[in-house]
C-alpha cells in the first residue's frame, strides 16, 4: 500500500511538472489592484488580456497559486546584479512560479561599476536555464541611489557593454535577452539606435507611445503600486502587447 502510494505521488508530480509550460498558455483574467491608479489618456493596459508581474527580494512571501488565479500569467524573476549579488529570494521565487503555471524568467540588474563579461558570467553561473523558461532580461537603468556606483557612461560606451552582455548571454542562455528600460535611460543611452532588439519598457504615468514614441516593445511595466491576492505589499505589474493568440506565439517562438 505504502509503495504504491509513493508511486502515485511521483506520478502526480511528474505530470505537474510536465504541464507547467502548457499551463502558461492558459490566460487568466487579471484582477489586480493598485494604490496609486492612473487615469490613463489613451489606450490602458487594462485593454490588454495577458498580465503579469516582476519580483525581486523585497517581495518576501508570495502565494503563487493565488497570485496566478488572480491573473499572474508571468514573472520576471531579478537572480543576479552586478558581478557578485545573488538575489536571496531567487530560488524561491523561482520554485513558487513553476508551480503554480506561471510562466517566468530571470533579470539581471547591470552595474556601470563592474565588466560586463564579469557580469554575463555571473548571471550565467546562477540563472537556472529549465524547460520553459522564459527569454532572460537585461535591466538597463540609472541608479542614483548606489552607494558605490554612480557612474553614468556616454550613449556609445552603454550600447557598447549591453552588446557584450547580450552577446555572451544569447551564446550561454540559449535565447537572447530582452532589455528593460526607463524613458530616461533609453534617451540618455541612445537606445532608439540599437535595432531588431526585443524591450520591455517601463511607464507608469503615460502610455508607451508617448513614453517611447516608436518604439516596439513585448511588455509594458505600466504600475509599481499593484495590489495582487497573495502578494503582500505593492507590486510592478505588467501587461504583454498582444493578443491571447499572440501570447501563445510568442510562448512558442520565445520559450526554452
Amino acid at each position: 500500500m505504502l509503495r504504491v502510494l509513493i508511486l502515485s505521488l511521483i506520478t502526480s508530480v511528474s505530470i505537474w511538472s510536465a504541464a507547467t509550460p502548457a499551463q502558461a498558455e492558459n490566460v487568466k483574467k487579471a484582477q489586480f489592484g493598485d494604490s496609486k491608479p492612473v487615469n490613463w489618456k489613451g489606450r490602458a493596459p487594462s485593454t490588454y488580456p495577458v498580465h503579469g508581474i516582476d519580483v525581486a527580494r523585497f517581495q518576501e512571501q508570495i502565494d503563487w497559486k493565488s497570485a496566478r488565479k488572480a491573473g499572474v500569467n508571468f514573472a520576471f524573476i531579478k537572480v543576479t546584479e552586478g558581478g557578485d549579488l545573488l538575489d536571496p529570494m531567487y530560488a524561491d521565487h523561482w520554485r513558487g512560479a513553476k508551480k503554480a503555471g506561471v510562466a517566468r524568467g530571470a533579470y539581471h540588474f547591470y552595474y556601470f561599476c563592474t565588466k560586463p563579461e564579469v557580469q554575463a558570467r555571473w548571471f550565467l553561473k546562477n540563472a537556472k536555464k529549465d524547460k520553459g523558461s522564459l527569454p532572460p532580461v537585461l535591466d538597463m537603468e540609472w541608479n542614483p541611489f548606489s552607494p558605490t556606483c554612480k557612474k553614468r557612461p556616454p550613449a556609445a560606451e552603454v550600447q557598447k557593454q549591453m552588446k557584450t552582455f547580450l552577446k555572451i548571454v544569447e551564446r550561454g542562455y540559449g535565447q537572447r535577452p530582452i532589455i528593460y528600460t526607463t524613458p530616461q535611460f533609453y534617451r540618455d543611452a541612445g537606445l532608439h539606435q540599437m535595432k531588431n532588439e526585443e524591450y520591455w519598457l517601463r511607464s507608469t504615468a503615460k502610455t508607451l507611445d508617448k513614453a517611447f514614441p516608436g518604439q516596439k516593445w513585448s511588455f509594458w511595466q505600466y504600475s509599481a503600486t499593484g495590489v495582487i491576492s497573495g502578494i503582500e505589499g505593492d507590486v510592478d505589474l505588467n501587461a504583454f502587447v498582444g493578443s491571447k493568440a499572440d501570447w501563445k506565439k510568442w510562448l512558442k517562438a520565445r520559450q526554452r
